[in-house]
């Protein structure tokens, strides 16, 4: 099936340049001026391609190649166009317009599906503006209900409600959630995000199981002061308490037993935040992931325990917020069989991965089965100006996800 990759890379680039920031950096924030530009941009593009477009109160677009049997249920690919601040012009993207790609390269061949074959466009996989990723697949997974949306605020106040009705969504929030019958198989297109691929000279990764990170919320209380004046014997410093935590974070990982086991302090405010006075407050976040629930849940335990005697031997006052425990998901076999037997068929090689970051098939998983497609990474880099896969790479992955998308829709 022939993709049409002069075009495809000329609208990467041309999606890149709805920034907030100069090239080759890209931020694109949910419900920005340049989140809505690249928004009214693709829709040109769906139009002009002659499919179909839905979009529901939180922005989620539908983008559908109707089958010759509508009742059926779908078959979907998609992934996000948003952008955390200073990052690449392919996360996500890739998986959105070379998802736009296929699509139009099975109608440019005149086939004629029997079921309906979507592309999903999903709002804010990234968690920059409400602290909390896959917003989009979540509320339609049912992990976040309407009255959980209307009370999400940005870090300057601003309500998810306001927001999403002046970027014009005003469709009602409690439609976003979808049925369980809506989709017979889900498939995204991505970036692999690491160097696996590219290190071993594979043009496709096939993604046999997603990892899920647990979140921590840590509010650490001590007591301040004049670093000259106040003896050691006597201090309560919530900087060192929360310091024994981070090293135990690491240690929890590397304990665990398993090889997909990860944790992470990634942020840490330390106040007052002057170099001649103690700290007495704190607020860190823990991300902890596994590819297995129970290894994941082991750690989660085994760090709330330290935090609960570091803070009792230091005297430090504490609270911990779970801010979200999602589960990992084992993709969908007869996708996977799929996958591997067309990307054989194009003579591509190829190798199964675990997905350790997360993405939207996270929470699709939970409606229907669900697989991935990885393409690889320069480098492994993502999230930075750097972030880069080449035009010969990407354009294998799509032509992999088009018969994939072909082959499932006539089932």
């Amino acid at each position: 099936m022939p993709i049409n990759i002069n075009r495809l890379s000329a609208e990467i680039e041309e999606l890149a340049s709805y920034s907030a920031v100069p090239a080759p950096a890209v931020t694109r924030i949910l419900y920005s001026a340049e989140d809505q530009a690249a928004r009214a941009w693709l829709r040109e593009k769906v139009i002009e391609a002659g499919l179909s477009i839905r979009e529901d109160g939180l922005g989620n677009m539908y983008v559908t190649l109707e089958g010759s049997d509508s009742g059926l249920p779908s078959v979907a690919t998609g992934s996000h166009i948003d952008a955390i601040p200073y990052s690449g012009k392919y996360d996500g993207v890739v998986g959105v317009l070379g998802g736009l790609e296929a699509l139009r390269s099975i109608r440019e061949q005149g086939l004629q599906p029997k079921r309906d074959i979507e592309l999903i466009l999903f709002t804010s996989e990234e968690p920059t503006r409400f602290g909390l990723g896959c917003l989009g697949s979540r509320a339609m997974a049912g992990n976040l209900s309407a009255a959980d949306l209307a009370a999400l605020t940005d870090a300057d106040g601003n309500d998810l409600e306001s927001l999403r009705k002046q970027a014009g969504f005003t469709q009602p929030l409690d439609k976003v959630q979808l049925s369980t019958v809506n989709y017979h198989a889900f498939v995204e297109l991505h970036i692999e995000q690491g160097p696996r691929l590219e290190r071993d000279k594979l043009d496709i990764g096939i993604v046999t199981s997603i990892a899920a990170p647990a979140t921590l919320r840590v509010t650490l209380k001590g007591d301040g002061g004049h670093a000259g004046a106040t003896l050691m014997p006597g201090r309560r410093d919530a900087l060192v308490a929360a310091s024994e935590i981070v090293l135990d974070v690491e240690k929890a990982a590397q304990d665990s037993g398993s090889p997909d086991s990860v944790a992470t302090v990634g942020l840490m405010q330390v106040h007052p935040g002057a170099v001649n006075s103690i700290p007495s407050d704190v607020l860190m976040e823990i991300d902890i992931r596994d590819t297995q629930l129970a290894t994941r849940d082991g750690m989660v335990a085994r760090i709330q325990q330290t935090i609960a005697d570091v803070c009792e031997r230091r005297n430090i006052g504490v609270t911990v917020e779970v801010l979200n425990m999602d589960a990992p998901c084992q993709c969908g076999s007869q996708i996977l069989e799929t996958i591997e037997s067309v990307t054989k068929d194009k003579g591509y090689s190829y190798k199964t991965l675990v997905s350790r970051a997360y993405h939207d098939a996270l929470f699709m998983a939970q409606l229907c089965p669900t697989a991935m497609i990885f393409v690889p990474s320069e480098n492994g880099y993502s999230h930075r100006p750097e972030e880069f896969t080449a035009a010969a790479e990407i354009e294998k992955g799509v032509e992999v996800l088009a018969e994939t998308l072909c082959s499932l829709a006539m089932q």
